[in-house]
């Protein structure tokens, strides 16, 4: 049974199974990782996971409120299988949720249980009616993941990324 986690400091191991199994240089989407967070030592990892914890409650945290964001690791059978991040504000580029699932643990469903988890958690901590989830044009497996929580296409838009398409949620009914 799949769960959603806190990050902790003490997964290190797993965290990187995870994080090396997508490979250099590419995005992983969840987990809110920046281009210079230090994973790889034991100490580098504790402070980037204390920082996670700290936008997960922004009382005092010095960063733009953009940044907030309760992130959650997707666990199953024992390993990090993704992550996934609600984000506290509205961001029209990036939506209210972004998640990412490791290569080897997709097309499982668990993108779909934990997006709907989330959702949920949307709801009841942050009180808003709707959720704006975007994925690249292309991610036809992201797409399928949105539409399977109820998520209707509003538009695709170019980005730097490439075109997008833009799926609000209704989460009235949660």
């Amino acid at each position: 049974m799949p769960e959603l986690i806190v990050p902790t400091a003490r997964l290190h191991a797993a965290f990187l199974d995870c994080h090396d199994e997508w490979g250099p240089g590419v995005h992983e989407d969840g987990f809110g990782l920046a281009a210079d967070d230090d994973v790889r030592s034991t100490e580098g990892f504790a402070t980037w996971v204390a920082g996670l914890l700290r936008l997960s409650h922004p009382t005092g945290t010095p960063c733009p409120p953009a940044r907030h964001a309760t992130y959650r690791w997707i666990a199953d059978e024992g390993r990090i299988a993704g992550g996934i991040a609600l984000r506290h504000l509205h961001d029209d580029d990036l939506g209210r949720i972004g998640y990412g699932i490791r290569p080897s643990a997709r097309r499982r469903g668990l993108a779909s249980w934990a997006l709907a988890e989330m959702l949920k958690e949307a709801r009841a901590a942050l009180g808003i009616d709707r959720a704006l989830i975007p994925c690249l044009a292309d991610n036809t497996a992201s797409a399928r993941t949105i539409e399977r929580n109820g998520g209707v296409l509003e538009e695709i838009r170019d980005s730097a990324q490439g075109p997008v398409r833009r799926y609000w949620i209704d989460l009235r009914s949660l």
